[in-house]
């Protein structure tokens, strides 16, 4: 059984959305933004990460948009 095109386009946007979030998470940047909010993260928690990942990518993209 193949799936559809758009359950296989889904979980390859998650992959890829789940990849680019542990790059991110590990990238110098990512963990001075952490160390100047003195932000204690809980990487085990997806959803956790997920947020600080999202919140760390608004706030330089609203910084590279000044």
């Amino acid at each position: 059984m193949t799936l559809p095109s758009l359950q296989s386009s889904q979980f390859s946007e998650d992959a890829t959305w789940s990849s680019l979030k542990q790059v991110i998470a590990s990238s110098s940047g990512f963990q001075r933004w952490l160390a100047e909010r003195s932000l204690v993260t809980g990487h085990s928690q997806s959803s956790n990460l997920e947020q600080l990942v999202s919140r760390y990518l608004r706030e330089t993209l609203e910084t590279l948009a000044y």
